[in-house]
């Protein structure tokens, strides 16, 4: 696969630890990067890479580059993108796309009139209980599904000290995890109809306990839509199962999700410390009431969602997510807040 010129915009948590080690697996090269502290390890991983203080700066390359992923902190993304845009690149941004509706369709509209160089980084789409339960749906596994949870859980009783968790505005879980659970649900189920939420800050200034309640809109046939229950929190010294879909034949359970602790994680460990050789590994299980079998672990990953974006960038074509599915994202989180706020059902 060919290689592009990236330029990363941020080389934190998201930038560093998530942007640039898929941008190596997926054999592209991080040239350019905006960062005012980190240059020592930027130089570490990327030595021939050049760093500027600002994407103003970064712009000033745009000749020496394909891609410019935007990996700032979300208040700052309307700005960066736009000025990306503008200077003719095509771009990638962390998820969320915007803090709001209205920014993120401006950026929308901004990308509609050159060309539609924008992408946004859902990568959850591409995680392998994703992979599976779609897999799952598509085939009738589960038959009628009337019930999707998900759960984004953890016990952080001291919190981290960074913009996500003191950012009222631009920070917090609704925001930053809700924005990818929502657009799991919306991906496997369809559009939103109504949304019910209870938000609260227990630990941080910024939102760090969140519960959405979806109603997806009915199918073709005029089966009443699915109920997404989805939750995030930050305090939670029992988390729940990862995720769990209940229809009339079967039910699909997650119990744990990338290392995080949870008391349902011993059926996991049970399977795997008896795993036989040639055994597949195992994604989350199918489960009718006392009976459980392994659902074998598919391919793919999130490298994949960058190898997507290089054949978009070189090929042309849809983007590998449409940035308006992140604008309708942008509106069930928003009518969240008003849910929360007024305490209210919010019909779409």
């Amino acid at each position: 696969m060919e290689s592009l010129r990236v330029g990363l915009v941020g080389y934190g948590g998201a930038g560093r630890g998530i942007h640039a080690r898929l941008l190596r697996e997926a054999h592209q090269r991080v040239t350019h990067v905006v960062t005012r502290s980190r240059a020592a390890q930027v130089h570490q991983d990327w030595p021939h890479a050049v760093v500027v203080p600002d994407v103003g700066a970064l712009l000033e390359h745009a000749g020496e580059l394909d891609l410019v992923v935007v990996a700032s902190p979300t208040g700052e993304h309307v700005a960066h993108v736009l000025a990306a845009l503008d200077a003719g690149l095509h771009v990638l941004v962390d998820k969320p796309l915007a803090t709001t509706t209205h920014d993120a369709q401006r950026l929308v509209d901004a990308s509609l009139h050159v060309g539609g160089r924008l992408t946004v980084f859902q990568n959850r789409r591409w995680d392998p209980e994703q992979l599976a339960l779609r897999a799952l749906l598509e085939a009738g596994t589960l038959g009628r599904v009337h019930r999707f949870e998900r759960r984004w859980e953890r016990f952080r009783p001291v919190p981290q000290d960074r913009w996500k968790e003191n950012d009222p505005s631009a920070g917090g879980l609704l925001l930053d995890l809700g924005a990818h659970l929502v657009d799991s649900a919306v991906q496997l189920f369809g559009p939103v109809r109504s949304v019910y939420a209870e938000l609260a800050a227990r630990s941080t200034p910024a939102v760090d306990d969140v519960f959405l309640a979806l109603v997806h809109a009915d199918a073709h046939d005029g089966t009443p839509g699915v109920v997404s229950h989805l939750q995030a929190g930050a305090v939670v010294g029992a988390p729940g199962p990862r995720t769990r879909v209940l229809g009339d034949e079967a039910a699909y359970l997650v119990t744990s999700f990338e290392g995080e602790a949870t008391p349902f994680s011993v059926l996991d460990a049970a399977y795997e410390d008896g795993r036989r050789p040639g055994e597949p590994r195992h994604e989350g299980w199918l489960v009718r009431g006392a009976e459980r079998e392994p659902v074998p672990a598919p391919a793919g990953g999130h490298v994949d969602l960058y190898r997507e974006v290089v054949r978009w960038v070189l090929d042309g074509g849809p983007p590998p997510v449409d940035p308006a599915d992140a604008v309708r994202t942008a509106r069930v989180l928003d009518a969240a807040r008003t849910s929360a706020a007024e305490g209210v059902v919010v019909r779409l």
